[in-house]
C-alpha cells in the first residue's frame, strides 16, 4: 500500500494556530473529524464539526484528563495492519474504524519549567497521550500519517490536495522520522530537567536534545554542511541578538561562544577580547573603554585581522571608530551607543552582536567522536588567593599579583600548551597549542618582541601547566619577564624556582592546571 485515502482523522493539539487550514481541507475530501476536548471546543466555537474523543470512544476522559486518548479504539485505529487479515477481521469484530491521520502537538513542557519551579505543574505539563499517539501513528507510517509540527499544515494541504485526498508512502515515511525525533526531544527535555533538579550531571544514560534554529552557510570549511541547534529550556533564541550583518557562520558562532567565556571571568572591568580560530590573540581590562580594545587589538594586530571582537561594556562613538580603522568578521558588545552604530553599520558585513541577554547554564563540557563522546565538569576554577604559594626568594606586591590573576584567567582558554604573557592588564604576547611548552615560550615572546616591545621589560608570565624543566623559565626571563605564575606539581619543581631565583624573577604556584584541549 503507497497511497492512503484519509477518512478518519484525530486532531489533539495544544497550540491551535493554523489550524482552520487543515481543518478546511479535511472537510473538503470528507474526512470524518476526531478531536480531544480542547480542540473539540475551539473547532466548535468556529463553527467546524467534529466528534469529541470521549464520545467517540465511549470512555468518559478521568484522572483531570490524564486519561483520555489511551483507549483501545483510538490505539487500535491507528496501528493495525491494513494488509493483514486477521487485524480487519478483529478490527470490524469490534467495530473499530481506522484512524488515517494523527495531528498532535504536545503538552508545552519546555514552555512551563521556563515560567514556574513549581513541581507539580511542571510534572503536570508531561505529555502521555500525545507521544503515546505519536510513536503509534509513526511506526504504523505504512498506513497512517503523523503531523507534530504546525509549519507542515501548508506542505501537508498540498500533498492532501495533489493526492485527491490521499498521501504517498515516501512523505508518510519522512513525517514519521521526524515525529520521532520530537519524542525523543520531548523525552530528553524532561530527563535533563530531572537530571538538573537532582544535580545529576553524570547519569547512566546521557541523552542531548536541541532544535535547528537554523542552517548556516557552511562548516568549518566551505565544502561542509552545518546548522545550529538550540533548546527550549532556555530561549527561543541564542540569546545572541543580531542587529547588523550577514548571517553568522559555524566559526562565527564557535569564537562567539569562546569570546563570552572568557568575558565571564572579567565583569568589575571594561574588557576587550578578541578571537581567532578559538584562541584569544589579544585581550585588556582598562577603565577606558577606548584603551581596553586598542590595547587588546595591539597585542597581536596581524592574527586580529578578520577575528571576533568582543566587549563586556556598550560601545562608545570612539571605540566604533577604531573597529572601524581594522578589517574583523563580528562585534560582540552588551550594547551600541547610536553614534557607535551608525558608525559600525558603514561596515555593511559586518556582523553586531548584542550579548546582553545570553547566559551560560551549562556545568559540563562535551566532546564527540565517532562512536563515543566524552564528558567533563566545566573548568570554573580561578587562582585561589588563599591557595597560593610564594616559592621565590623575592615576593610579588598586591600589585603583581592582580597582574597574574589576570594573566591566568586569560592563560586557562588558550589552547594548551599555553603560555600568556601580561602587561598592564593586557596581554602582550601569547604562545598557544604547542607540543613543546618552550615552544610555547618562545612564541609569545616572539609575538611581543613584534608588536609590544617597549612592554616586555618587567613583564608578567602565567602557565596553563607545570614547567617541566628550568629551560622555559630561562627563556622566559631572557625576554624581560619578572614575575610568573604557574601550578607547579614538576618532578623538577627545585630546579625550576632555583631558576627563577638566579633570574630575579617573583613565581607562584597556584596548585591548579588549566590544561585546554
Amino acid at each position: 500500500m503507497t497511497n492512503v485515502k484519509i477518512k478518519n482523522a484525530l486532531l489533539s493539539v495544544s497550540n491551535k494556530e493554523n489550524l482552520l487550514d487543515v481543518v478546511k481541507v479535511l472537510n473538503k475530501f470528507k474526512v470524518k473529524i476526531i478531536s480531544s476536548g480542547g480542540t473539540h471546543k475551539y473547532l466548535k466555537k468556529k463553527g467546524y464539526k467534529s466528534i469529541e474523543i470521549s464520545k467517540y470512544t465511549g470512555f468518559k476522559e478521568m484522572l483531570d484528563g490524564r486519561v483520555k486518548t489511551l483507549h483501545p479504539k483510538i490505539h487500535a485505529g491507528i496501528l493495525h495492519d491494513r494488509k493483514k487479515k486477521t487485524h480487519l477481521k478483529e478490527m470490524k469484530g469490534k467495530k473499530f474504524p481506522a484512524i488515517d491521520l494523527i495531528i498532535v502537538n504536545f503538552y508545552p513542557f519546555q514552555k512551563v519549567v521556563t515560567q514556574t519551579k513549581n513541581h507539580e505543574q511542571i510534572i503536570g505539563n508531561i505529555d502521555i497521550g500525545g507521544p503515546t499517539m505519536v510513536r503509534a501513528a509513526a511506526k504504523n507510517f505504512k498506513n497512517v500519517l503523523i503531523i507534530t509540527n504546525i509549519e507542515d499544515y501548508k506542505e501537508f494541504i498540498r500533498e492532501l490536495v495533489k493526492g485527491k485526498g490521499s498521501t504517498k508512502l515516501e512523505y508518510r515515511e519522512k513525517l514519521a522520522s521526524k515525529a520521532f525525533g520530537l519524542t525523543a526531544y520531548y523525552d530528553a527535555m524532561i530527563t535533563n530537567w530531572f537530571n538538573k533538579k537532582l544535580q545529576i550531571n553524570f547519569p547512566d544514560r546521557k541523552v542531548f536534545f536541541g532544535r535547528k534554529y537554523k542552517s548556516l552557510r557552511y562548516g568549518e570549511n566551505p565544502h561542509q554542511k552545518a546548522a545550529i541547534y538550540i533548546n527550549d529550556f532556555k530561549d527561543r533564541e541564542t540569546g545572541l541578538r543580531k542587529i547588523h550583518g550577514k548571517d553568522l557562520s559555524f566559526n562565527n558562532y564557535s569564537d562567539i561562544y569562546s569570546s563570552l567565556d572568557i568575558l565571564s571571568y572579567f565583569k568589575k572591568s571594561n574588557t576587550t577580547v578578541i578571537i581567532k580560530h578559538g584562541n584569544p590573540c589579544g585581550v585588556s581590562s582598562n577603565r577606558s573603554r577606548l584603551l581596553s580594545f586598542k590595547n587588546a587589538f595591539a597585542c597581536d594586530p596581524v592574527s586580529a585581522f578578520g577575528g571576533i571582537i568582543a566587549c563586556n561594556f556598550k560601545i562608545d562613538k570612539k571605540t566604533a571608530t577604531e573597529i572601524t580603522k581594522n578589517f574583523c568578521e563580528v562585534v560582540v558588545s552588551k550594547g551600541f551607543d547610536k553614534q557607535a552604530l551608525n558608525i559600525l553599520k558603514s561596515k555593511k558585513n559586518l556582523r553586531l552582536i548584542n550579548f546582553s541577554k545570553y547566559k551560560s547554564l551549562n556545568k559540563t563540557i562535551t566532546k564527540f567522536f565517532d562512536n563515543s563522546f566524552l564528558m567533563q565538569e566545566k573548568n570554573l576554577r580561578i587562582m585561589d588567593s588563599k591557595k597560593l604559594r610564594f616559592v621565590s626568594k623575592i615576593k610579588p606586591s598586591s600589585k603583581d599579583l592582580k597582574e597574574l590573576e589576570f594573566a591566568n584567567k586569560v592563560c586557562k582558554f588558550v589552547k594548551s600548551n599555553a603560555i600568556v604573557i601580561t602587561k598592564d592588564m593586557s596581554t602582550i604576547g601569547i604562545g598557544a597549542g604547542q607540543p613543546s611548552r618552550l615552544d610555547s615560550c618562545k612564541i609569545a615572546i616572539q609575538k611581543a618582541k613584534i608588536f609590544r616591545k617597549n612592554k616586555v621589560k618587567n613583564s608578567y608570565a602565567a602557565s596553563d601547566a607545570f614547567f617541566p624543566f628550568r629551560d622555559g623559565i630561562k627563556t622566559l626571563a631572557k625576554a624581560g619577564v619578572k614575575n610568573v605564575v604557574q601550578p607547579g606539581g614538576s618532578l623538577k619543581d627545585k630546579e625550576v624556582i632555583e631558576e627563577a631565583d638566579n633570574n630575579k624573577i617573583k613565581m607562584i604556584l597556584t596548585g591548579l592546571r588549566h590544561f585546554n584541549h
